[in-house]
């Protein structure tokens, strides 16, 4: 907690030395690697903690009922077809993209399939997908459900920041000029300016001050969630494998799987109840507090010395997002869709929460809840983009 609330403290600095480098170093990185550094150097063992058990299994199905608690499907269906189209192209360009990517470098280093167990390549592409399709709750689910041993996930720590952080400062830089691809898509933008409008309406009417009793409700209904999906989901784990040993191999049969997704179903659920109104006090806000937790006892478990053993793997990553991009823009061309929707449709992918509304503001303010909008609809299909990604893995490269 003292390693986040310094970086979230300097990163809101205005001191033009945090300024500067906050510039360059995502914040998402430092929480990954500053305990990351502890641990390698020996200050601390992320081993002989309990840190990472409690947060994986308790604080981050919590962080996914609240942070899916706000998805408002009918507001996202107002946001037109287009928009929505976008953002399932992004994750259907991720989930084939990773078996693609790791198909054509094996081509030429054949060596990147190799690995035995834990250290197959395939497994740490998994937890990839998890990340760029939801975010680092999904991400972390997929390290759980194909277990990936902790040398191999750094390394894929790694591929996933800076590959991702390259392209959010790709689309950054051209979120100040959107006509130049606009006029490219033959795009028409006439609906960006009645969603600005929207937008700018509805955030004025849904924010409100939070009080204890708000703040008190939303961890009470994240957490008794959270125990419903345990006690559900380890009874449905232990019969599936008592009774269909055949789908062990699916991963059916663990506990944490049916955990995240009966979490996850749950914050859906919720979603079309009175509940939802909890995210005006800052539900999804909690959820990121649990979740950057989460990250930082992943850094734990991280040792720095590995990044750099199989460089190779940054190619995979490299071809990975080139072929989720050339897939956007190919539809994006076909149904004229603005590059707003591109780039959020992506980022709400690729960076989740976090990130799609940094890159939805810098095309208007007003337009950063829409960032969070499909972002948070990420979260509550990044688990099943994931599994289905790590699966089709699993089934062309397990051996």
């Amino acid at each position: 907690m003292g390693v986040l609330g310094f970086v979230f403290y300097t990163s809101a600095s205005e001191h033009p030395f945090f300024k500067a480098m906050y510039k360059v170093v995502p914040v998402v990185l430092l929480c990954y690697f500053i305990p990351a550094l502890f641990n390698t150097t020996g200050l601390i063992s992320g081993e002989d903690s309990s840190l990472y058990f409690v947060a994986s299994r308790y604080l981050l199905p919590t962080s996914l009922v609240l942070l899916t608690l706000s998805i408002d499907l009918k507001s996202i269906a107002k946001l037109g077809p287009k928009a929505l189209i976008m953002f399932l192209t992004g994750t259907f360009g991720v989930i084939i993209g990773g078996p693609v990517s790791l198909y054509l470098v094996a081509q030429f280093f054949p060596e990147v399939l190799g690995g035995i167990g834990a250290d197959q390549t395939w497994r740490g592409l998994a937890t990839i997908a998890g990340s760029w399709i939801g975010g680092s709750a999904n991400q972390t689910a997929m390290l759980e459900l194909f277990g990936a041993s902790p040398q191999l996930f750094s390394q894929m720590i790694a591929v996933d920041v800076i590959v991702a952080n390259l392209w959010m400062a790709f689309l950054l830089y051209w979120a100040g000029k959107p006509a130049f691809f606009d006029k490219i898509l033959k795009a028409d933008t006439t609906a960006i300016t009645a969603l600005k409008e929207k937008v700018e309406a509805q955030q004025k009417s849904n924010l409100k001050i939070p009080t204890l009793p708000d703040t008190m409700a939303i961890l009470g209904l994240g957490f008794v969630i959270t125990g419903c999906a345990h006690f559900f989901g380890s009874h449905l784990g232990d019969y599936i494998g008592s009774n269909y040993p055949g789908l062990k191999s699916y991963s059916l049969d663990s506990s944490f799987f049916w955990l995240v997704i009966l979490a996850t179903t749950g914050g859906l659920l919720l979603s079309f109840t009175r509940w939802r109104k909890l995210e005006g006090v800052g539900a999804s806000r909690i959820g990121s507090v649990l979740l950057y937790v989460l990250v930082a006892t992943i850094g734990m478990q991280m040792d720095l010395g590995a990044v750099l053993d199989n460089p190779v793997f940054f190619l995979v990553g490299i071809i990975w997002m080139a072929f989720h991009i050339l897939f956007m823009l190919v539809v994006a061309f076909i149904i004229k869709a603005p590059f707003f929707y591109v780039a959020i449709g992506s980022q709400a992918n690729i960076g989740g929460a976090a990130s799609a509304p940094i890159v939805a503001s810098a095309f208007h303010p007003a337009l950063a809840p829409v960032g969070v909008l499909l972002a948070v609809l990420g979260y509550g299909v990044g688990t099943y983009g994931a599994y289905i990604c790590g699966i089709l893995l699993q089934f062309a490269f397990g051996g």
